[in-house]
Parts: structure tokens; sequence; C-alpha cells
């Protein structure tokens, strides 16, 4: 499993708020390039986020389901990505006592090509990639939160 984290300035609500919002997805994840359609009950378990991964003109359309939630502390996904793979990924949301948020993701490729590399050559992928994720969740948690005034000095 492929794990990093990064701290936000702004409380764990402030950035389940953002997870909590399916629409955003293609916003932050890195890959994710268009949201074609999210489930009413996002992000209850079992609703899913269709999307494309990939760039034009190759793309692949899956879906991202939820396996488990706990608003404002953790979500739990399942990422399909077609050919390339299927992974696990846990989203967990920790106070920091200052204010803000330590995340933490952690990934497992569990099928397709991805699943046949060993996990050392995956963590060369996944560990930049999901650092720049959760960068990109960040700047999202901080410009929502700080545009409703909560955020504000």
């Amino acid at each position: 499993m492929v794990e990093v984290s990064r701290t936000v300035p702004a409380p764990p609500e402030a950035v389940f708020e953002v997870l909590a919002d399916g629409w955003s997805y293609s916003g932050w994840v890195v890959g994710s390039c268009h949201i074609r359609d999210v489930d009413a009950s996002w992000p209850q378990p079992g609703a899913r986020i269709h999307h494309s991964v990939g760039g034009w003109p190759l793309q692949l359309e899956d879906t991202t389901v939820v396996l488990a939630v706990e608003p404002g502390v953790s979500l739990e996904l399942e990422a399909r990505g077609g050919a390339l793979g299927t992974a696990r990924i846990e989203l967990s949301l920790v106070p920091d006592g200052a204010g803000g948020t330590t995340v933490r993701m952690a990934e497992r490729v569990t099928g397709g090509m991805g699943g046949l590399l060993p996990e050392s050559v995956q963590a060369l992928a996944l560990g930049p990639r999901n650092r720049e994720s959760l960068a990109r969740l960040a700047a999202l948690t901080l410009g929502r939160w700080r545009g409703t005034g909560e955020g504000q000095p």
C-alpha cells in the first residue's frame, strides 16, 4: 500500500465537504479528466462516480464506488480504470490540534495490469501522483472554505 499525507489549514469538515462533492473529483484526482455522472446518494456506500481517465482521445470510461464512509473522518473507495486496473483508496482526516487537518491517502492496486507490478514500482507512480492529488484537494478545500468566510482571519 502506498501512503502519502498532507496537512490542510482547514477543519476536517471543510475537507470532507470537497470529498462529498463527487463532481469535484476531476479537479483534484490526478488522472481523472471528466466526471460524466455522480449518483445522487454520493458519498454513501455503493454510490458511484462515473468518470473518464486519461487524455483525449485515449480516455477510458469507468467508475469509482464508495466502500465505506464516516462523514468528516474517512472515505474508502474502489476506483476502476479499465484494463489499467482497480485500486482501493482510503482517505482519512485527522484534526491536527491547530485547526487544520492531516489528510492521509493510502492506495493499493488490486487488479488489472497495474496489479502485476511490484509494490515498489507502483510506489514510483502512485506516490508523486497522490501527493499532487492531495495538493489539489487542499487548494479546493481552502478556496471553498475561505469563500464561505469561515476561513478568514
